[in-house]
This record gives structure tokens, sequence and C-alpha cells, in this order.
């Protein structure tokens, strides 16, 4: 063990230690003995001349009426008598009852006493024996004075002390925001409530991507593009106010700088019938139970799927196992199949061939979903082109097939698919931007419904706001909604 030993921190066995214990005890008594001593010394000199002093009792008392003060008066006796300055001084503060037989018999025993007191320090400070004696004896009286029986067992095999964390970490209804660009914090309900429907702090080109009331016991999986995780429990966010802008991931858990948030995945129990299906940028998809992604350490971030070099994630989504997957593509092609589809793998597996693509052609987007719950899906090509689309249009088929084609080919100023998200009732706002940093907010309600083959309504002016580069759902904060 580390202890302190010759005034440093040394690594010591248990002999060193205990010789080192020694040396200190050794050390300890002999400073104490020099003090002892001189003690005893300074108190033998008084005691001798206070019995000098009442061998000349009345010459002292004549000498001490006729001095002018104290001050007088030690000097007289000290220039009559040579007494030190030391015995002046006990004689002139002596008291008068001092004085009788009885107290000059306790001045003689005292100083009988002394010297036996010095006579043992000397011996203790010059005789190394002695001065062992008296550390084993001290040793002895302090067991005889505190030894009791032991309070603790000292076994072979004990049990490991287990202790739930979880239950230490105080639980509190919070806020919890990410944007788009990355940056994250939880709000007290108060300071959300106080708020009267504000956008939350953030840049003048950011926007929220997750929004949700959540406990401190929970937990949010931040998922990025180049397929990596970050596991963060909910109450080691930074806790920033509503209106302030929030703190980036990257200051929590070390990301690459060119990598971005796609997916935020809120967890409040890691149960085996839950599952995170991965769609990626050259057309995998991967299907991994949500178990798997529970984790020990939240201080760097975790490996969520195995990528190619040159692939990124589009979308990962929380599903019951049944969930249907649409994957679409930049050429306009669209591929419905189940979820069951793709076999479940491990954390780290790369996972399969989700769709067919053209040489020229990659996935936009991808999205899991309940046939009861969505009907349509907004599209929205680089023109500014925007229609909702029923999703029964597309034939449910299998995996690793091309899929239906969803825009008019044109030789001349094609249209590409931008984005295509679900619409629901809590999803169906979106936004819209372009490539000069124009944003459009647009009501999914007012987007018509087309086929697959028609273009649809033009929501955006690309002559002079330019190509559109992205479309997200906008999130509705309101607590009015």
């Amino acid at each position: 063990m580390v202890a302190i030993s010759d005034k440093a921190p040394k690594l010591l066995g248990l002999k060193s230690l205990l010789n080192a214990y020694l040396d200190h005890q050794k050390t300890v008594t002999t400073n104490r003995s020099r003090h002892d001593l001189d003690q005893a010394l300074k108190r033998k000199h008084i005691v001798e001349g206070l019995i000098k002093a009442i061998s000349v009792l009345d010459e002292l008392i004549q000498l001490i009426r006729e001095s002018n003060d104290k001050q007088d008066a030690k000097n007289n006796i000290m220039q009559r008598f040579g007494f030190t300055e030391m015995q002046a001084e006990a004689i002139v503060t002596l008291q008068l009852y001092r004085l009788t037989n009885t107290d000059i018999q306790t001045l003689e025993r005292e100083a009988s006493e002394l010297d036996e007191t010095i006579n043992s320090l000397n011996e203790v400070l010059n005789n190394p024996k002695k001065l062992v004696q008296t550390i084993k004896k001290e040793l002895k009286q302090v067991k005889k004075t505190f030894a009791d029986e032991r309070r603790t067992n000292v076994e072979r095999d004990v049990e490991e002390l287990k202790i739930d964390m979880q239950t230490m970490i105080p639980q509190e209804d919070v806020i919890v925001t990410v944007s788009r660009e990355g940056y994250v914090k939880r709000t007290s309900v108060r300071s959300f409530t106080a708020s009267n429907d504000e956008r939350p702090g953030m840049k003048e080109t950011d926007d929220l991507t997750f929004f949700k009331e959540m406990n401190t016991t929970e937990t949010i999986l931040i998922f990025t593009e180049k397929g990596q995780y970050l596991y963060v429990p909910i109450h080691q966010l930074p806790d920033i106010r509503w209106k302030d802008n929030g703190q980036h991931v990257a200051n929590l858990v070390p990301i690459s700088p060119e990598d971005r948030v796609v997916s935020v995945i809120p967890v409040e129990q890691f149960h085996e019938d839950q599952f995170l299906v991965f769609i990626t940028k050259n057309g995998m998809i991967k299907r991994t139970p949500l178990s798997e992604y529970q984790a020990q350490r939240f201080n760097r971030a975790l490996v969520a799927l195995k990528l190619k070099a040159d692939d990124l994630v589009r979308s990962v989504d929380v599903t019951n196992g049944k969930d249907e997957v649409m994957i679409v593509t930049r050429l306009g092609y669209g591929l419905r199949f189940d979820e069951e589809e793709a076999n479940i793998v491990g954390q780290r597996a790369a996972g399969v061939k989700a769709i067919a693509l053209k040489d020229d052609d990659f996935v936009t987007s991808a999205f899991t979903f309940d046939p009861t719950q969505v009907k349509t899906m907004l599209v929205t090509t680089q023109r500014g082109a925007m229609k909702q689309v029923k999703v029964s249009l597309f034939t449910k088929s299998s995996r690793a097939k091309r899929g239906s084609t969803m825009v008019r080919e044109l030789k001349r100023s094609p249209h590409f698919v931008v984005q295509a998200w679900p619409v629901t009732t809590e999803s169906n706002a979106f936004v819209a931007r372009t490539e000069n940093g124009d944003t459009e907010h647009v009501e999914g309600g007012s987007i018509k419904e087309y086929d697959r083959y028609q273009t649809g309504n033009y929501v955006v002016d690309t002559d002079t706001s330019g190509m559109i580069e992205d479309v997200w759902p906008y999130i509705d904060h309101s607590q009015k909604k």
C-alpha cells in the first residue's frame, strides 16, 4: 500500500510498513521525551529556588516590602540572594499559604519526583533499548484500552457487493431536445412551461430533430451517419434553460467533426421484443434487438453497425418486429417489404441487401411503419415538387428488389427524390431547405395526393431560391397542440 515514509509517499510491503511505523513511533517518543525533559528541568529549577527562598523567608519578605514594585522586588531578590529571573518570578508570585510546613514538604517531595523523571527521560533519550521498551509499554496500553472483538469477518470467498446505480438517480421529469446540428440538452418542465411556446435556443440555421418529455432514469440513443451511436443517460445531459443553446454532443462524447446525427431513439427499458432497423445509403438493411445496444460505458462512441468505406446510415427506427419497411432512392424507386425479410443479427454486423440499386442510384430516405397508422408519404424532388403518395400503391415485395417508380422519367430536367417522409397525425408538417439556404414551411394537409407517376405541386420557386437540398419533419413543441 502507499504510505508516507520519510516525509514522502512510498509503496510499502507489510514488513516495510511495520518498520516505517516503528521508526515513526521512535521519532514521536524521542521528541516527546525531549519536551518532557525540558519542562521537568525548568520545574526543578523553580522548585529549588522556592526551597531556598523558604530558608531566608523573613529577609525576603522584608526586602519585598521595601521594594517599589514587582520588577524592583525581582531585581532586589536576584542581587541579594543570587536567584535567577525564573526563580525570582516564582517567588514574587508565591501565595502566602504556600509557606506552611506542609507545603515545604510537598516541594521537597516534588523535587525528588522530578529527579526520578529526569533520570528516566535521560535514559530513554540515551539508551535505544529503553526507548524500545517505552514504545512497547505504550502499545500494550493502547491494546488494553481499545481491545474489543473484531467486528468484521475475514473470509476466503465473499459475495460481491453490487450497487444498482439506477436507484441512486433522482427521478425528475424533464424536456429533452436534440437539434439537427447535434446540440442536446435537458430542460426543467418549469423552464419549458414559462417559454410561452417560443422555439428553444438554437442557431438560426438549426432546427429540432428530437423533442420529448422524459424521466432522468431513462436513456437516449443518438445514432450518426457513420455507423456509430452514443449511449446517453438523461441524468447526464447538461441541464440548460429552454431559451439557451444546448451543448454539442461532441462535448459529451467525442465524435468526428464530419459525422452528424441521423436519429435519436428514446429508451425507457431495453426490451428483448423490440428491434432497431438500420437502412444505409448503399441499400443495406440490418435488424438487431434493442437490448444489444444497452451499454455500460458512456464516455466514447460505440459501433452501431459495420459500414463499408463509402456507405452512410440513412435511418434508424425502433420496431416491434412486425412493421413494414419503405425505401426510397434518388432516381425515384420505392420498395416496400416486411421487416422480417431481414434476419436478426448482432450489434456489429453489416446487414444484408435491402434494395437492388442502379449503378448511379442511392437511397435518400427510408422508414419503418405500421400500415394501419401510416397511409401516405410526402415525396419531394430537387425541383421543388411535392406530393402525397399512398404507400398501398407500392405492392409489398421481398427485399433486394428494384421496387416501383414514383416519379415520371424525363430526359430533360429530370426529377430526383430528395426525401420521402411518412405522413401521420403527429408528423404532418415539414420544412424544405434550398441550396441558397432558404427554408419553406409546408403543411402536409396542403399537399394533395397523386399517383406514383404524377409530379405533384411545385411549392418552391427554384429559379429564385435554388434547388431543394433537404426536407425534414417540423417538430411542433407547442403546449397547446
